[in-house]
């Protein structure tokens, strides 16, 4: 266990970019983790961050405090009934890795989100989510460290007040619980959704006859795969904005002027539009300013090209932002984590 000074954290995030932690140290066990919350050289900070992959997150400046980079690893079988498996996994454990094992071992409901990119511990905070699933829909229990009493609490979906892309871990228990593991629900008898987006097609295009929870993952990695750049060859953190919630009215408007907007029905009353297709509207698709750009084959991916720095890709999204609220009445949302 050691505690590094100014430690870069470019290799650390998915974006590349460059920023320093005053203090930075990783943990692979409970232990670790409780020793370091307690360090004299880390308690003089308030600030402190705990570092997943790296996949969901902008620095925009060093950070002046301690990253702690989560490396718990394992997963098990803890429990199973007459319809669910019960699979508990660490929350450093890597997603897509994960996600993988499930297929492996006939484990189903997270097909639906094969390469997203992150960390197990991830998954709850952010509420993750692709292609009609989302975690609280396979989420049964978490496992998480609280920072000042170093007390173990179990949290179950009533308790993390789920919603789209957020929980209570984004808000009322922010920056005060490590999450140290995650247990999902899955299916023994697979219930599969390829009603979103271009799954179908792609099946198709594969010639698949017979659906499985490994065809439909490899359908999502091939779609996916085909729009997203991989950030090893240019930086990125994914989808960097929330789709848009509208009324239904709002969106009748909309179609009296765009035929056939992109939108999926969010509950009786409101509507979710796809961000990419409102930012491809307004002329971002493909736009590139020094090393900070718009991905050109999926422009909700804001891409760092090299030596881009975190201020540059944030003025960038500020600007779409704006131009998004000027042309349509809509505001977008970050879904990256600024720092």
């Amino acid at each position: 266990m050691q505690i590094q000074e100014n430690f870069s954290l470019k290799p650390y995030n998915t974006f590349g970019i460059d920023a320093k932690a005053k203090y930075f140290a990783a943990f692979q066990t409970v232990e670790e983790l409780s020793e370091l919350i307690s360090h004299p050289r880390l308690t003089t900070t308030n600030s402190r961050l705990i570092l997943g992959g790296g996949s969901n997150i902008l620095f925009t400046k060093d950070f002046d405090g301690v990253v702690l980079k989560n490396e718990l690893k394992g997963i098990e079988l803890v429990e199973e009934d007459e319809d669910y498996y019960y699979v508990k996994a660490a929350a450093g454990e890597l997603w897509h890795e994960f996600v993988l094992y499930c297929i492996q071992h006939h484990y189903a409901g997270v097909e639906n989100l094969s390469l997203i990119p992150g960390k197990v511990g991830a998954t709850p905070i952010q509420n993750i989510g692709a292609y009609g699933v989302e975690i609280k829909d396979v989420f049964h229990s978490l496992e998480a460290l609280h920072i000042n009493d170093k007390a173990i609490q179990t949290f179950y979906v009533k308790d993390c007040a789920f919603d789209y892309r957020e929980s209570i871990f984004k808000n009322k228990w922010k920056d005060q619980f490590i999450i140290l593991n995650v247990t999902y629900q899955l299916r023994k008898q697979a219930k599969l959704n390829t009603a979103y987006g271009s799954i179908q097609q792609e099946l198709e295009k594969m010639g698949i006859t017979e659906l499985t929870i490994q065809n439909v993952s490899q359908a999502i990695i091939n779609i996916r795969s085909s729009k997203l750049p991989d950030p090893k060859i240019a930086g990125n953190a994914g989808s960097f904005f929330k789709n848009p919630i509208v009324s239904k009215f709002k969106l009748h408007v909309l179609n009296e002027e765009y035929k056939k907007v992109p939108a999926h029905s969010s509950d009786h009353y409101n509507y979710k539009i796809a961000a990419a297709w409102l930012i491809e509207q307004c002329g971002w698709k493909g736009y590139r300013k020094g090393d900070a750009g718009c991905n050109p084959l999926q422009p909700l991916v804001l891409v760092n090209y090299g030596n881009a720095n975190g201020k540059e890709i944030y003025d960038l999204s500020g600007e779409i932002i704006q131009s998004v609220k000027d042309k349509f009445g809509i505001a977008l949302e970050r879904e990256v984590n600024i720092i």
